[in-house]
């Protein structure tokens, strides 16, 4: 059994633990996660590393705010390991954190504000390569103009659509740029009909490569693009041109479940640092067009092989420093 920080020791607060005393993980998500593939990403790479240590695991899926917390909570009691994934944990993570000293936190795609030392964070760059997808998109527009529909008009989301309009401007300066549209309501990353509909008045406008950065939602974007032939989306963390063969481009990948499973692993090694960024050059993302097999991918991209070596050479002079793409939340600060 374990305690909150008012019961526990100074000596349990400053004791090291071995790798022998990890027994448990458990796996909280934000909302259900058979209807998000990132959030599924997660679990199989909980799953996995579970296997591989020895561990017992479990997941905890939530369905609203205080659900959220009490699993939270609940997972720290009860595991010697909790990963959260996603920033909806950033305003409740540290102070439960505090409260199970014991207890080893892996945050996955944020990191709570002022973490204490049991929590590890494990962030991405999406800004690099959503940079690319922008290129991608430019170089194989027919109407000339692209858009980025984001989940919320957040900082963290303005890394998907700002960096994808960079990186459309940078090869090609003369693109015209729709309005970012915002999927808003109750469910951002979960609303397929919003998202059909924010991508038809788009695409209306004459945008034929849109970005569309709400996971769940993206489904509805899909959909609306089979109404305008020769549109198409850009999808994100998996290959989403499968769901949707002939209206996805390409898709602004995370590998989570390997983020995960490298998280856990350095938490039980002892080497996992307080918080790692993971890009192009740590290959923790990446487009589905520049990984192997993409002529079996289903993605439009796999059509335009002059395309794929132009935004490789790219993504080769950002991972040397050559070329430095901005992140859009530092510069929102």
């Amino acid at each position: 059994m374990k305690f909150p920080l008012a019961a526990a020791s100074l000596l349990a607060l400053s004791a090291p633990v071995s790798a022998q005393e990890y027994q448990s993980i458990i796996y909280v998500s934000p909302n259900p996660v058979g209807i998000n593939d990132f959030l599924q990403l997660g679990a199989d790479g909980t799953m996995r590393i579970a296997e591989e240590m020895g561990l017992d695991a479990k997941i905890f899926e939530s369905s609203d705010p205080t659900v959220k917390l009490q699993n939270l909570e609940a997972a720290a009691q009860e595991a010697d390991i909790v990963v959260a994934i996603t920033f909806e944990f950033d305003e409740i993570l540290a102070d439960v954190a505090r409260d199970y000293p014991e207890t080893q936190f892996l945050q996955v795609d944020s990191c709570t504000p002022d973490a204490p030392e049991n929590v590890h964070c494990s962030v991405f760059r999406e800004y690099e390569t959503a940079f690319l997808a922008g290129a991608v998109a430019a170089l194989t527009s027919e109407t000339g103009t692209i858009g980025a529909i984001g989940a919320l008009d957040i900082p963290f989301i303005h890394r998907y659509t700002d960096a994808f309009i960079a990186g459309a401007e940078h090869v090609m300066p003369e693109i015209e740029v729709a309005p970012t549209l915002w999927i808003g309501g109750d469910n951002p990353f979960a609303d397929p009909a919003r998202g059909q509909q924010r991508a038809t008045i788009m695409a209306s406008g004459g945008a034929d490569r849109i970005l569309t950065a709400a996971s769940g939602t993206n489904g509805g974007v899909f959909r609306a693009l089979e109404d305008f032939p020769g549109a198409a989306g850009f999808g994100v963390d998996i290959n989403q041109c499968l769901q949707a063969p002939g209206v996805v481009m390409d898709n602004i990948e995370k590998n989570t479940d390997i983020v995960v499973e490298m998280g856990v692993r350095g938490i039980i090694e002892g080497t996992q640092p307080a918080i790692v960024a993971l890009g192009l050059a740590d290959e923790g993302m990446t487009l589905t067009s520049l990984k192997p097999g993409v002529e079996d991918s289903e993605c439009l991209i796999a059509n335009y092989p002059e395309v794929i070596e132009q935004v490789a050479a790219l993504r080769d002079q950002i991972v040397a420093g050559e070329l430095e793409v901005a992140d859009p939340m530092q510069m929102a600060e």
